[in-house]
């Protein structure tokens, strides 16, 4: 073996090893979420999950685990031309551009250089700003409610697995604008940055979910997992 073949041979097996090592598990999400999401539904072989604030089909992406497992679900973002890439790498999801908010209203929307920050959010959109991301575009969009999108757009006796919510200002919008009575997920895992678990019972989407009889089940920095109490 000449010193080519020998350093390609060791090249092939550190690749071997950082991408193929039996003992990892591959998660998408910013966070760990859908690692969260698996060890609370590892019994489960197909589920239904809601993904508003969807983003990207695979970065940072709370449900593409589980779309690799066989689930399906229904992924919606407010991003013009975000659903392009949804349908090319989940065609067997339910994709659509769409803005939430607790009632139908229009909006503008600002899009930033990163567009992970996208928000509809002003106050949150001049403090990007100041943290030198820029904005390349507003847009103004009409709202729908979560609840308009569910009776249209989830199958006819379909329950939800989970709901997923990272919509960068308007997270407890969204969860006004469902009919919670119609549409229960198991477990519901929304954004809430920069609280502990000893001020989390004073955040509004604490305690809005708290009156929908949800449970805080478990938390990562950003996201807070709830867990219907009822069932």
């Amino acid at each position: 073996m000449n010193l080519k073949d020998s350093k390609l041979k060791q090249v092939l097996r550190q690749v071997k090893i950082d991408l193929l090592d039996g003992y990892a598990i591959k998660s998408y999400s910013l966070e760990g979420e859908d690692m969260i999401l698996k060890s609370l539904f590892e019994d489960r072989q197909t589920g239904f999950y809601v993904d508003v604030g969807a983003h990207h089909p695979k970065k940072f992406s709370n449900t593409y685990f589980f779309y690799k497992r066989g689930w399906f679900g229904i992924n919606i973002d407010a991003m013009p031309g975000s659903m392009e890439s949804f349908q090319k790498l989940r065609a067997r999801d339910i994709n659509l551009e769409a803005a939430i908010a607790k009632e139908p209203r229009e909006m503008t929307f600002f899009i930033f250089n990163e567009p992970a920050l996208n928000t509809f959010d002003s106050e949150l959109a001049d403090q990007r700003i100041r943290e030198n991301f820029k904005i390349v575009q507003e847009q103004k969009i009409t709202t729908k409610t979560l609840k308009e999108i569910l009776h249209e757009c989830l199958p006819k006796g379909q329950k939800i697995t989970f709901l997923s919510i990272d919509v960068e200002g308007l997270d407890l919008e969204v969860l006004q604008s469902n009919d919670w009575q119609l549409f229960r997920p198991e477990c519901v895992l929304v954004e809430c940055l920069g609280l502990n678990m000893n001020e989390l019972q004073n955040n509004p989407v604490y305690q809005f979910l708290a009156q929908q009889q949800y449970q805080v089940v478990a938390k990562t920095g950003r996201t807070v997992f709830f867990q219907d109490s009822t069932l």
